[in-house]
């Protein structure tokens, strides 16, 4: 198994880590039903805020991570936000998911972010126990708001 950052010239990687977030999470519409332009996805790869990794086996994408890069203002810092973290239920409990959060703690480290953060459902069990492991927990609630209609 290796780790990698995917960087502008991996769409087709991107386009594959998309469709293994769409079967993990149950959510096709979100992931494959209007795909953005390989130019949207060139921009978003070359972003140096956006952390994309992929986990392979061979050529297979068997799991990923993407996570942004939040600046701060209140001290010159920034924090790091785990967006979406997926494994293939077939490469499940080997350790990827750490591999990957192992990975871009040391993209933390490496950009001077003081945190990385991540969200888990409640009722998403091995989420829970992979982030009480690696971190400590705080209880929070989350809300989604809608931008301003036009």
């Amino acid at each position: 198994m290796g780790i990698e950052r995917l960087g502008p010239d991996d769409i087709a990687s991107l386009r594959a880590l998309n469709a293994l977030f769409a079967e993990a999470f149950e959510e096709p519409d979100n992931y494959l039903a209007t795909p953005p332009s390989d130019a949207y996805l060139q921009e978003q790869l070359g972003n140096p805020a956006s952390i994309i990794l992929v986990a392979r086996d061979g050529a297979a994408i068997t799991g990923g991570l993407v996570a942004y890069v939040l600046p701060k203002f209140e001290q010159a810092r920034s924090e790091i936000y785990i967006y979406d973290l997926a494994v293939a239920e077939t490469h499940r409990r080997r350790g990827i998911a750490t591999a990957l959060i192992a990975q871009l703690k040391d993209i933390a480290r490496k950009c001077g972010s003081w945190v990385i953060y991540v969200q888990a459902d409640y009722g998403d069990d091995p989420a829970i126990a992979l982030y009480t492991k690696l971190g400590i927990r705080e209880d929070v609630m989350h809300f989604d708001i809608a931008p301003a209609a036009e």
